[in-house]
């Protein structure tokens, strides 16, 4: 390889590479991109790579459906070797130009052939009948191959054994394999190999085999092959040399994950069914390991997007302003050990926050302890809290520590402070001043070494004049305090974080979801979320559940978002009353139009029919009103 380069694994760009020069190159819909990418889902200007000191980054353009680097949605990202980048349908790998590695050879070919006799081994036959070979040495050499194939680091280092296996058995002279991003994806070429003329030497592959094979999860044998022009006498092969040829899914678990394709040249080497059966064989063993290879990439790259981005925020998405701030507030206070007040309105993620601070302070590596103070009544709060001795209370059968000593050397966060008791107030501002206390019905001073990190969605100030919070307590609480935006306030992370959550409840369903569409990011922005980010979390769960195909659509949102989301803040009621009316008006007219047939109403208004029949029920109409 000469340089850092992008290579396309799936879309429309399939199998091309892009070299990566200074100046750097954009991707996206538009024509005189860089990398121009013919998907509906992909904006005009979706994104760039440019060079960032010796490396490389990718920006997101403010594109609609995001840019994600290894399943996670970014802004702007710094590439590794093997990041995989994708944008709407397309699937990109990063490399960075500093190792030889393996590069598929493949020429793709739609040259119609005519497969007479053919020898087809169904999936189910190869699962009901799984002996491969005839002779005791190809089940030796399969047996081998298994065991190199389960401890393969990598796609190309698995490619490489499955072809190395196939050569010996079957002695064809070309060989490719194809792997798919996702069970039942595209498939993208990984290797290559030509025995006869070497590294570098294209290999050609009819397209109308690859689907055919992958498509059923079958095994094809055929030891005559022959163009359709060939048998007019128009036209040669269209597969230079090619006479007899192999091909079989890599299946397992009803699962195709790939393919690998053989061919030879010469009347003297004829295939085998036994060399189909193992290979069939040995592409069940190569899924698995791919599966396998697949789990270990999302755990590795888990590890690495919780060590690169737990410190400065567990999950707390976001490029706004005012998120950027908090998050650098978030950084200086971390490391210290002083006690943080953190305030904010209801879903906001205070909690989240709290846990950012404590995996970025010394004390990472010891408890977390959460307690509520409004889920508790007094006494409840106060022996979870302290804990209690042996015989306390009615019930108290045996001494128990509290959260107080569950958390000593680590982080108490104590959310709803505003809710503790002044009773237990006193007590809490005891464990401040002194880090002492006693359990209940105990005589035991006992110390402990904590941080405190404190949360309300009220204001202390309001609620020390009204007397119900200490005022000595609140100026120990209140050392550092740091304010959670609500979302209204940051619209501009509403996309990014929509993506965010949208692809890791998508990995949890194990649903393929490549988008959300423009309309539903307008429905997103507009609306003013009271209750924040976990409003929004529960929001895109609901879509993705709700959503058939591989894009969030608004009829995939919550009903209330087809009558709240029309205007943002508060209106005038006669406002709302005005644009209700409008759509019932909107709405009679088309059903009346098209004598009651949803489907065509739907059409006449330019909605998806599932949302006019959300929006009947919402309206409180009948489908016959207009007709």
């Amino acid at each position: 390889m000469s340089g850092p380069a992008l290579v396309a694994l799936t879309g429309p760009r399939s199998g091309e590479s892009f070299l990566l020069e200074k100046g750097g190159i954009v991707a996206g819909r538009d024509e005189d991109a860089g990398i121009a990418l013919s998907d509906a889902i992909v904006s005009r200007h979706h994104a760039r790579l440019c060079s960032e000191g010796d490396g490389w980054a990718v920006v997101d353009l403010d594109s609609k459906n995001g840019t994600f680097v290894n399943g996670v949605p970014v802004r702007r990202r710094t590439l590794r070797p093997g990041d995989w980048i994708q944008m709407g349908k397309s699937v990109f790998v990063f490399e960075d130009g500093s190792a030889a590695l393996p590069r598929p050879s493949v020429e793709m070919s739609d040259t119609a052939l005519r497969l007479e006799p053919t020898l087809v081994v169904s999936r189910a036959d190869a699962a009901a009948d799984p002996r491969s070979a005839g002779t005791r040495g190809s089940a030796e050499r399969l047996a081998a191959a298994n065991r190199e194939i389960a401890g393969a680091r990598s796609v190309s280092e698995l490619a490489r054994t499955v072809l190395d296996a196939a050569f010996d058995v079957t002695r064809a002279r070309r060989g490719a394999v194809f792997v798919s991003d996702e069970p039942g994806g595209e498939l993208s070429p990984v290797l290559g190999i030509d025995l006869d003329k070497g590294p570098g030497a294209p290999v050609p592959v009819s397209r109308a085999v690859l689907q055919r094979v992958s498509g059923t999860g079958e095994g094809l044998l055929c030891n005559d092959v022959r163009s359709e022009e060939a048998f007019s006498g128009d036209a040669s092969d269209a597969s230079p040399g090619t006479t007899a040829l192999l091909a079989a899914a890599l299946t397992a678990r009803g699962r195709t994950n790939g393919a690998v394709f053989l061919d030879t040249a010469g009347a003297a080497v004829r295939f085998e069914e036994a060399q189909l059966r193992f290979l069939l064989a040995l592409g069940a063993a190569a899924s698995l390991a791919l599966e396998n290879l697949r789990h270990m990439a999302w755990l590795e790259e888990e590890r690495r997007r919780l060590e690169a981005e737990l410190p400065a925020g567990h999950e707390m998405v976001g490029e706004s302003p005012k998120i950027q701030e908090f998050l650098q507030q978030l950084a200086r206070v971390a490391p210290t050990d002083s006690s943080v007040l953190l305030l904010g309105e209801t879903g906001t993620g205070k909690e989240m926050a709290a846990r950012a601070i404590h995996r970025a302070s010394p004390r990472a590596g010891r408890a977390f302890v959460p307690i509520n103070g409004a889920t508790l009544g007094e006494n409840l709060l106060e022996s979870e809290l302290f804990g209690h001795e042996r015989g306390a209370f009615t019930g108290a059968v045996v001494s128990k520590a509290g959260r107080l000593e569950q958390a000593d050397g680590g982080t108490l966060f104590l959310d709803e402070v505003s809710e503790v008791p002044l009773a237990v107030q006193a007590k809490l501002l005891r464990v401040l001043e002194t880090r002492e206390f006693e359990r209940v019905g105990g005589t035991k001073m006992r110390r402990v070494d904590i941080r405190i990190v404190a949360a309300t969605n009220r204001s202390l100030k309001d609620e020390v004049k009204a007397g119900r919070f200490r005022e000595d307590l609140y100026f120990r609480l209140n050392v550092v305090r740091l304010i959670l935006p609500p979302l209204r306030e940051r619209r501009e992370d509403i996309p990014l974080l929509a993506a965010y959550f949208a692809a890791r409840v998508a990995r949890r369903m194990n649903k393929k979801l490549v988008g959300i569409t423009p309309e539903t990011h307008a429905l997103l922005r507009r609306h003013d979320w009271p209750g924040n980010i976990r409003e929004l979390a529960n929001a895109i769960e609901r879509a993705v559940l709700m959503t058939d195909g591989e894009v969030i659509s608004p009829e995939s949102l919550p009903e209330e978002f087809l009558d709240t989301c029309g205007a943002s803040g508060p209106q005038p009621a006669r406002f709302h009353d005005v644009v209700l009316a409008a759509k019932r008006s909107a709405v009679r007219g088309a059903m009346k139009g098209s004598g009651g047939n949803v489907t065509e109403a739907a059409r006449l208004l330019g909605l998806h029919p599932n949302y006019l029949h959300r929006l009947l029920g919402l309206l409180d109409l009948r489908r016959d009103e207009g007709a």
